[in-house]
């Protein structure tokens, strides 16, 4: 069995067989982040409440630590003792915000009987994914197999993972996130459809990361237009696997 309640931007509750992730938590409240720096526009962030929902999880799994994928308002609401995956890079800057279980994914750990795999991503193309610092995809292997493909444009590694790892639904962040220079650091909704036409026809794909953060430019109505076959959910919206 496997599930994802989309909360807002990147943010997740997963459910695979008994254990629940939640996935790049962002937690604060509107307007409580400024505008990403060098944008297109000056909204505050995040542009939108965050789901009235049941924050029950057993593991914290984290992307890369830019603030629209844990911000402030996690590192001081989640409890000290949650057990954090996250890249080896930023395992320290957890354990200096007092969190006493991290676990830094080098390639493949086990958690509650899954296996986590972390996966290639580029965030970004050029010199500017080089100065946005590194960032992560994870498998998730249990009765299913999910790739959560975290913040990446579409590439090379974004299809080797899909046909090393055969996964039954692939998660993507889309949003066409931009600055005033340079071209979109995740994925823009032609790019989506570069993975849609990568999986088997049955393999769901689920786009998330847009609405939220004032430089996702590409609104959920831009890529279903652009896409077919891509689920589109709203906040607070279940997903059976």
């Amino acid at each position: 069995m496997a599930a994802i309640q989309l909360l807002r931007h990147a943010t997740l509750l997963f459910d695979l067989d008994d254990t629940t992730f939640l996935v790049d938590p962002m937690l604060s409240e509107p307007g409580g982040i400024p505008p990403i720096p060098n944008s297109p526009n000056d909204r505050e962030n995040p542009r939108v409440d965050l789901p009235d929902v049941d924050l029950t999880y057993d593991a914290v799994l984290v992307t890369h630590r830019h603030r629209d994928h844990f911000d402030d308002a996690a590192a001081d609401q989640l409890p000290a003792d949650v057990p954090i995956l996250c890249q080896p890079e930023e395992a320290e800057e957890f354990r200096e915000d007092g969190f006493t279980d991290v676990r830094a994914v080098e390639s493949t750990i086990a958690f509650e009987g899954t296996d986590v795999t972390r996966t290639p991503a580029r965030h970004g193309h050029g010199e500017l994914a080089e100065q946005m610092g590194p960032s992560s995809g994870y498998i998730l292997d249990g009765s299913q197999t999910i790739y959560l493909a975290g913040d990446t444009v579409w590439y090379e590694a974004v299809s080797e993972t899909v046909d090393a790892h055969d996964p039954d639904a692939v998660i993507v962040n889309a949003g066409a996130a931009q600055f005033v220079e340079g071209e979109p650091i995740t994925m823009t909704p032609e790019e989506v459809g570069s993975v849609r036409e990568t999986v088997a026809d049955d393999v769901p794909v689920i786009a998330d990361h847009m609405e939220a953060i004032n430089h996702c430019l590409a609104t959920r109505a831009d890529l279903a237009a652009a896409v077919d076959g891509v689920a589109i959910p709203d906040d607070g919206e279940r997903i059976e696997l």
